[in-house]
């Protein structure tokens, strides 16, 4: 498989890290298991444990769900903070390789480069690099595992309910992929404008720039520019907050919609007769011959 120069040299970050990211996948695959086996557990639940009155049957089922609920919670503490040391490490590796690198730079860059800009590169753009190592690609590994075993689950359980919740799953990551780009468009703004409020900052706050811009009598102008850089932030900061919000609201209100529609749907099969479950003809086949033998129902 062929890697981009730019894949090759973020893999080549975390490679001496090899075994606490190992580690972190696999807590991140235990934990996907352990939220596979709930959904059968509960299904357990109420085909057999209660129809059937079974209070032992039942009490291990609750008794599995509890412990795979206290599971669950203490691998994920281990897996923050394993993703949060390697990501850290990464970062420091990070920050000093940039500034050994600055270092080796000529004298002309430094003389045709602003003071603040190169400390935003530093500051600011590694800063907006920390929370995609410490955070995002273990939340993007978790979910995508998680979604891997929740399709499993929902297959074995019932493929025609799976296939109709994941109908839409294709419309979702299109959304999501224009949001992201809409998001890095203007991310890329912001990082130039704090590039520029820097160097500014560097070059105005200065002594030396203290001094010219009393002398020269520039504090207003200087004032206003950094002002106008500073509201352009702003704005930019809210468009990033903003953007893609209506369509991400739209994909949260599908998530709590698509429940409803896939319990209409299931009804509406059951009802039919045309997609009962072999757990649904197991319960009532037990409901029917407890009848039988109370006299009390007909088979």
């Amino acid at each position: 498989m062929h890697l981009s120069p730019q894949t090759r040299r973020i893999a080549a970050l975390f490679r001496p890290y090899r075994a606490r990211l190992g580690a972190v996948l696999g807590l991140i695959a235990i934990s996907a298991g352990l939220g596979m086996v709930s959904p059968f557990l509960l299904r357990d639940v109420l085909d057999s444990a209660i129809p059937d009155g079974d209070t032992t049957l039942l009490s291990w089922l609750v008794g599995g769900m509890i412990a795979i609920s206290i599971a669950t919670g203490v691998i994920g503490v281990g897996q923050t903070w394993l993703s949060n040391l390697v990501g850290q490490r990464v970062m420091h590796d990070l920050r000093s390789a940039v500034y050994r690198h600055l270092q080796r730079l000529s004298l002309a860059f430094f003389t045709r480069t602003r003071t603040g800009e190169v400390q935003s590169r530093i500051a600011n753009d590694i800063g907006g690099v920390q929370n995609v190592v410490t955070s995002t690609a273990t939340s993007i590994v978790s979910n995508a595992t998680t979604v891997l075993a929740t399709i499993v689950a929902m297959l074995i359980l019932d493929w025609r309910l799976a296939v109709f919740s994941l109908a839409l799953l294709p419309f979702f990551v299109w959304l999501t992929r224009r949001v992201g780009n809409e998001r890095k468009r203007i991310t890329s703004k912001k990082q130039g404008r704090m590039a520029d409020m820097s160097s500014l900052v560097a070059e105005s706050l200065s002594v030396s720039g203290i001094l010219l811009g009393k002398t020269m009598g520039r504090s207003d102008e200087l004032a206003q520019r950094f002002s106008a850089e500073s509201e352009q932030l702003a704005e930019l900061e809210v468009q990033s907050r903003m953007a893609g919000r209506w369509r991400m609201s739209t994909v949260q209100m599908s998530f709590a919609i698509m429940p409803a529609l896939v319990y209409l749907f299931a009804g509406f099969s059951i009802a039919s007769g045309s997609a009962s479950s072999p757990s649904a003809r197991s319960s009532r086949s037990r409901r029917c011959r407890r009848g039988c033998s109370s006299r009390s129902a007909r088979c």
